[in-house]
């Protein structure tokens, strides 16, 4: 499915959604939630070959595959977090959208600890060599 389908999609869906919220919202958010998780598994497969690109070029350049794992978790976390949260927001809460994303954050903050250290302990080492 390229992008041109999935934009066709997205407009089919948006025209659908706007004749039906009218006449049943239940069955309305129902048809984008559909649409939503269809365009992300589609989406997730081309997100799958990106990241086998990043730890294919991580390896060539000698990069310690624990910081290019964390990495790709952590923009995997951004992706889900934002679908989330996007998700929540359309179904009208708001709040709980900001909790998602607040959440993501959080991860997205536990995660990047390591690389953080590795870049302080590499500047300490470029510090005390100078």
């Amino acid at each position: 499915m390229d992008i041109f389908q999935i934009v066709a999609i997205g407009i089919i869906t948006s025209i659908l959604y706007m004749v039906l919220k009218e006449m049943n919202a239940s069955f309305a958010f129902l048809l984008v939630l559909v649409t939503t998780i269809l365009i992300f598994l589609v989406v997730i497969q081309q997100i799958g070959v990106i990241f086998r690109l990043i730890e294919t070029l991580g390896n060539k350049a000698n990069i310690d595959g624990m910081y290019m794992e964390t990495i790709l978790k952590i923009i995997g976390i951004a992706y889900i977090t934002e679908f989330g949260a996007n998700l929540t927001k359309d179904a009208g809460l708001q709040s709980v959208a900001s909790k998602i994303e607040m959440a993501g954050k959080i991860f997205i903050l536990l995660l990047s600890i390591p690389i953080i250290t590795a870049v302080i302990e590499a500047i300490l080492k470029f510090i005390d060599s100078v």
